[in-house]
């Protein structure tokens, strides 16, 4: 038994699943979960001493890599300040102040701790902005662990939501309504149903949580008509897409204003931070301006302001996007033809530096198209990539992502360990 088997047994005799989320448990594609003893640049090395060039980045804030230089230098300089103060400190400024300049929409904002804790907080500001409970939501997009976002479709598109998860209410989940990601038709169905009930709509420009599904061009620009139209607030959920599809994100790649904007990975370097923010008028009504309570021992935290400053410094460097998009463009156009060579159905897209795979014929739109994925392919395919020396992330249903640490070596020695993996996931 090896030292990852050895911990994994260990783990799960004290965390549940062995785990401290879901997926790292490997389920989704069999055998034991790696346990990462160190990781720099574009590498993780497990327990073992086993190295693995790795695509999740810890599922998207590592947009510079493991143990960038700068970042280092940055938490090492913070915490030897001290690392919790329990009061404010400039970085928390400069750091509201750096996001503000990339994305303007966010006139205001509040840091917290979590992507959990920033859509929470978003939500409760809208219900008491408009007065209303009602919050719409699109099949297969994933806003945090909160009760009332653990909710799937029912029997069509104007079905009241069910809890997807025992512990959540069933009144609860109720407030929660879903409808197709891309179908435009199904939102104004649910505003003619609910008139004058729905508070906001809640979406991931780009979802991630299902793999890698883009908007059709003309979605986002429906769904902030529709807001205005039916005086809803349009939450972009940009948890994940935040600084990584573009220096601004999504909303700045789309042409999109929303009113309020939820924030995570990138923006605190990899640290345990969300925030929040949006329109002045409404961020004013948070506590202690206004009487919407929300509150965080460990928020604003200074090791963590300062670890999402460095990187938003590194990224500001001329041409970062432009290079680490032409990286990802190219290992995405890799992976489609090393699938064509193969006769294996594939869709595969991207958009900045995210990007996503699907073993599957359709077009995926939305996430019935995304489950109609060979997953069992998938799961041959990751256990091949492994043994190789490549990490892809251990579900079907999970969007990947390039770093700058990646180069262009690592880029064809993954298609060309992708095009090995097909051939023996095949032949099983």
């Amino acid at each position: 038994m090896n030292r990852s088997s050895e911990l994994f047994t260990r783990a799960k005799d004290v965390l549940p699943g062995g785990v401290n989320s879901p997926v790292r448990a490997f389920r989704a594609v069999g055998g034991t979960p790696f346990f990462v003893a160190r990781a720099e640049g574009a590498r993780l090395t497990d327990a073992d001493g086993t190295s693995y060039l790795d695509y999740v980045c810890s599922w998207g804030p590592l947009i510079l890599g493991h143990a960038h230089p700068a970042v280092l230098e940055a938490v090492r300089s913070a915490a030897a300040r001290g690392w919790s103060y329990g009061a404010p400190c400039e970085a928390e400024v400069e750091l509201a102040e750096a996001v503000r300049r990339r994305m303007p929409s966010l006139e205001m904002l509040r840091f917290v701790n979590s992507g959990t804790e920033a859509t929470m907080a978003a939500v409760r500001l809208a219900r008491a902005a408009t007065g209303r409970e009602l919050i719409l939501k699109f099949d297969g997009c994933y806003h945090g662990h909160a009760d009332g976002f653990l909710v799937k479709a029912g029997s069509g598109v104007a079905t009241l939501g069910l809890p997807d998860s025992p512990g959540v209410p069933a009144g609860l989940a109720s407030l929660t309504l879903t409808a197709p990601f891309n179908d435009v038709a199904a939102v104004e169905e649910l505003f003619r149903r609910h008139p004058d009930a729905i508070a906001a709509v809640i979406v991931e420009p780009y979802v991630g949580n299902v793999g890698f599904i883009p908007p059709d061009p003309a979605f986002h620009p429906a769904l902030r008509a529709a807001c205005d139209r039916h005086g809803a607030l349009l939450i972009f959920d940009e948890v994940m897409t935040g600084f990584r599809v573009a220096p601004g994100g999504a909303q700045q790649r789309l042409g999109i204003r929303p009113d309020l904007t939820t924030l995570g990975k990138i923006v605190g370097g990899g640290f345990p931070v969300g925030a929040y923010g949006g329109r002045a008028d409404l961020m004013r009504r948070i506590a202690p301006e206004g009487p919407v309570y929300q509150a965080g021992t460990l928020s604003g935290n200074p090791v963590a302001m300062a670890a999402g400053l460095a990187t938003l410094g590194e990224t500001e460097h001329a041409g970062f996007y432009e290079a680490l998009e032409a990286r990802t463009q190219r290992l995405v156009r890799g992976l489609e033809q090393a699938a064509r060579g193969r006769d294996v159905p594939a869709r595969v897209g991207s958009a900045g530096s995210m990007w996503g795979l699907y073993f599957t014929e359709r077009p995926v739109r939305n996430y019935a198209d995304a489950k109609t994925a060979d997953t069992a392919l998938y799961a041959r395919v990751h256990r091949a990539l492994l043994a190789r020396g490549v990490f892809f992330a251990p579900s079907a249903f999970e969007a990947a992502f390039v770093s700058s640490a990646h180069t262009d070596a690592d880029i064809d020695f993954t298609i060309a360990q992708l095009d090995a993996a097909l051939d023996e996931a095949r032949a099983h």
